[in-house]
């Protein structure tokens, strides 16, 4: 069975408040974790007043202590916004307190605005160039210290942490291959190049002390209700946030509405059709179909779904009708 995993970005609801997003996200991984889903990532976005997770760090080890078995990690932490040796302490804090159950997603955009993108890196230009030497100074760091060391990550040296690198487009997909990492393919907002960079990935890996062989991963928005209306309503949500974002104000996750005319322009409506073009949106027949299609166009080796829908009950009936999709996708293969 290919696995199944969740990216939740902590969504502050219109209305709604941080300490609410945050304890949702937990619930949602205990629901998770109920349901078999593999691994539970937050990721880091900043200056986004519908976005909780900033801290991503700290949101982890708020979701990992109230759970117990489900991985739990970042999807991921944008570190050319970071020291790498930083990265590696807080990381190795979570490993130290959470042993066996913490990932590293690594992404290289800023995760917000070119302005607050100055901010975070004091200013200092190009910082995204520099990523394929932080990811291998990040890794330097996990490995056991030498005794000659000076600069060691404490917590952090000789604890495994697995990294991952995140893209939406080839340049991580070639990094990951060439250094023998994982890779995780973000086409639930950028599925252009989804197809171009697993194959390049799939093609270029060089197996390393980490991953013996490639293992691919890919995050699609599902939105699962008992009827396809209902799930394109719910799904609404998400619409009208992009469209927020695109038009420069982005806010709280509004609730749904019954139709969008009105919400967007015919250009708007394109550019998101384009961006949500691997969607997943239905009833659960509607659901299962799509994921069977999904894995089956992309072959990768585990599928995270994402869903910000502004109800809370309603986001954990969708996590529980993917999961029952999933099983239902198991059983007929067997």
């Amino acid at each position: 069975m290919v696995p199944f995993s969740i990216l939740d970005l902590s969504p502050i609801v219109q209305g709604g408040t941080v300490a609410e997003a945050l304890e949702r996200s937990r619930d949602l991984a205990r629901h998770a974790e109920r349901l078999g889903y593999r691994r539970f990532w937050l990721a880091e976005h900043h200056n986004m007043p519908g976005i909780a997770s900033a801290a991503t760090a700290v949101v982890i080890a708020h979701v990992a202590a109230g759970t117990s078995t489900i991985r739990v990690g970042s999807g991921g932490v944008m570190l050319p916004n970071h020291a790498p040796l930083v990265i590696a302490e807080q990381f190795g804090t979570l490993e130290a307190l959470f042993p066996g159950r913490i990932d590293l997603g690594l992404g290289r955009a800023p995760g917000t605005d070119p302005l607050t993108a100055r901010a975070l890196r004091r200013g200092k230009p190009n910082t995204a160039d520099t990523f394929p030497q932080d990811v291998v100074e990040l890794q330097a760091y996990f490995r056991p210290a030498e005794r000659d060391q000076a600069a060691q990550a404490v917590p952090g040296a000789g604890l495994a942490v697995p990294i991952w690198l995140l893209g939406s487009s080839t340049f991580s997909a070639q990094l990951a291959a060439a250094l023998g990492l994982p890779f995780a393919f973000a086409s639930h907002f950028a599925p252009e190049q989804l197809y171009e960079a697993l194959a390049l990935y799939r093609e270029k890996f060089r197996p390393s002390e980490s991953l013996r062989r490639p293992y691919a991963m890919a995050c699609v928005a599902v939105f699962a209700a008992d009827t396809d209306a209902e799930a394109a309503r719910l799904f609404t949500s998400l619409q009208q946030s992009f469209v927020n974002l695109r038009r420069g104000a982005p806010g709280p996750l509004p609730p749904p509405v019954d139709d969008m005319a009105g919400h967007w322009s015919p250009i708007e409506q394109a550019g998101l059709d384009h961006a949500f073009h691997e969607a997943i949106v239905g009833s659960p027949a509607t659901v299962a179909r799509g994921l069977e299609a999904f894995l089956a166009r992309t072959g990768v080796d585990e599928l995270m779904v994402t869903a910000a829908i502004f109800d809370h009950a309603a986001r954990l009936r969708s996590f529980e009708l993917v999961a029952q999709a999933r099983e239902a996708l198991s059983g007929a293969r067997t």
